[in-house]
């Protein structure tokens, strides 16, 4: 199973986009299952995941979580500004399995 984490400020403005993740990822019935964190609670879950997407507002990360998860050879990217304000979660989804196919 591929496991999808999303960083924002407080875990919560991520939680309809991870609804929207979910349901694509049902859609398609995907093995995948996808999680949203707290920017705080990061370390917590560095060793269950595949993929690091970051909200558009916690862009300021990116730099120190590449190297914190680039040890594990984890991809962090920033999700982009449209896709996250429109909660397109197809197209999250397909940004985060863009970046595990790149990794493998």
């Amino acid at each position: 199973m591929k496991k999808i984490m999303l960083i924002c400020s407080a875990g919560m403005s991520s939680s309809l986009l991870v609804q929207k993740m979910q349901e694509e990822i049902a859609s398609q019935r995907l093995d995948a299952e996808v999680i949203a964190v707290a920017e705080a609670d990061v370390s917590k879950c560095i060793s269950e995941v595949d993929v690091v997407l970051l909200a558009p507002q916690v862009r300021f990360l990116a730099k120190g979580l590449k190297r914190k998860f680039g040890s594990r050879e984890i991809p962090v990217e920033i999700i982009d500004a449209i896709d996250y304000g429109t909660m397109d979660g197809r197209n999250v989804l397909n940004q985060a399995y863009a970046m595990m196919e790149q990794r493998d």
